[in-house]
C-alpha cells in the first residue's frame, strides 16, 4: 500500500510544530512466523495548518507511538493547498476513489462542519469551518481520506477559473455576484454573503 497520500512538499520546517494532527485509525497487524506471531501497527494520520493546507500519511512500526510519528512525517511531506471562499469551499464537488464516493457542498457561515469520521478529520485540519458532506460506499477510512483529499484538490475559485479562461470574474458571474465574491473576508462573512459567494464560485465552474 502506498504511503504517499496527497501532493507537494511542506518546505518550511519552522511551521511544522504549529500543525494540528488527527489520528484517524490505528490498526494492528500480525505476521505468522516459525516462532509464533509478530505484531506491528499501522497508523493513518491527518495533519493540517487550519488555514488551507492539509495532508495525510500512513506509518508502520512495531510500536503505536512510532507508527503515529512516522505517519505524521509522511503527512507533513505530502500536503495540499485547499482553495477557500471565506470559511467554506468555492463550489460543490463529488469524487470517487475505489469503493468510496463522497460529496462536498459549500455552506453559509455558522453552519459548521456537517461531517463525520475520516472526512471530518481532513476538513477540520484544513481549516474549513462551514461545509456539508456525504459519504457513500465503503467505510474504509484510508479510501475515504484519499477521496476527500483528491476532491479538495479539484476545487477552484471563481477567480482561478476566470484566469484560466482569460476573462474577468464579472464577465462570468455578473456584477452583483462578482462584487460579493471579491468582498468576502473570512473574519467578517455574513450568512447572506457566504451564500452569494458560494453561488458565484459555482456559477464560474459551470460557466
Amino acid at each position: 500500500m502506498s504511503r504517499n497520500m496527497g501532493g507537494g512538499r511542506y518546505g518550511d520546517r519552522g511551521e511544522r510544530s504549529e500543525l494540528a494532527d488527527r489520528v484517524v485509525r490505528v490498526n494492528r497487524v500480525a505476521k505468522v512466523v516459525k516462532g509464533g506471531r509478530k505484531f506491528s501497527f499501522s497508523a493513518l494520520i491527518v495533519v493540517g495548518d487550519m488555514n488551507g493546507r492539509v495532508g495525510a500519511g500512513i506509518g508502520k512500526a512495531r510500536e503505536v507511538t512510532e507508527a503515529i510519528r512516522k505517519g505524521m512525517e509522511v503527512a507533513k511531506r505530502n500536503m495540499i493547498t485547499v482553495p477557500m471562499v471565506g470559511t467554506t469551499i468555492p463550489h460543490a464537488v463529488e469524487y470517487k476513489w475505489g469503493a468510496a464516493r463522497i460529496m462536498l457542498k459549500p455552506a453559509a457561515p455558522g453552519t459548521g462542519v456537517i461531517s463525520g469520521g475520516a472526512m471530518r478529520a481532513v476538513i477540520e485540519t484544513a481549516g474549513i469551518k462551514d461545509i456539508l458532506t456525504k459519504s457513500h460506499g465503503t467505510n474504509n477510512p484510508i479510501n475515504t481520506v484519499r477521496a476527500t483529499l483528491a476532491a479538495l484538490q479539484t476545487l477552484k475559485t471563481a477567480a482561478q477559473v476566470a484566469e484560466l479562461r482569460g476573462k474577468d470574474v464579472e464577465q462570468m458571474v455578473g456584477k452583483r455576484l462578482a462584487a460579493a465574491y471579491k468582498g468576502v473576508e473570512p473574519a467578517s462573512s455574513s450568512p447572506q454573503s457566504g451564500e452569494v459567494t458560494a453561488k458565484a464560485a459555482g456559477a464560474a465552474t459551470r460557466g
